[in-house]
């Protein structure tokens, strides 16, 4: 983990706002990522932040935009954002003092052993403007049935 005149919260929670542990997850989970991005003033406005978001093969991204059900998550509205099978590219600026939040839907798919690589966000002109969360194992389980 590292940052640089910029900081980065990834927190993972259910639905209804609780805390989940993204380490072990049961299979079908529905949970949200969301990444809090913020310009500490030290250097004035940031223009072109790219924040690089990868998920585990295991989970799936549920692509809200599909079901016109943006409106699910509240959160920052990106200059732009690419949402790929496996990640999810967010492109925005931040005023000094600034912060935005990014959210994503996501379900626990298949039953496994993968890795959660880490979370970046950078200036894309301006190197010395970075922020890291480190990765980490994540397995996704079967249901327990009782």
């Amino acid at each position: 983990e590292a940052e640089s005149s910029l900081k980065l919260d990834v927190i993972y929670t259910d639905a209804d706002g609780g805390a989940v542990d993204p380490a072990r997850l049961e299979q079908g989970k529905e949970f949200v990522a969301t990444v809090t991005v913020t310009n500490p003033g030290l250097r004035g406005h940031y223009k072109n932040i790219a924040l690089n978001h990868i998920f585990p093969s295991g989970w799936e991204i549920n692509n809200l935009r599909l079901d016109e059900a943006e409106d699910r998550l509240k959160g920052g509205a990106p200059t732009y954002q690419d949402i790929r099978d496996d990640r999810v590219f967010t492109y925005f600026s931040l005023s000094p003092n600034e912060s935005k939040t990014f959210r994503v839907m996501l379900t626990a798919t298949y039953a496994g052993s993968y890795y959660l690589p880490a979370v970046s966000c950078e200036a894309m002109y301006d190197k010395s403007i970075y922020a890291r969360r480190k990765g980490q194992p994540v397995d996704v389980i079967k249901p327990v049935t009782q």
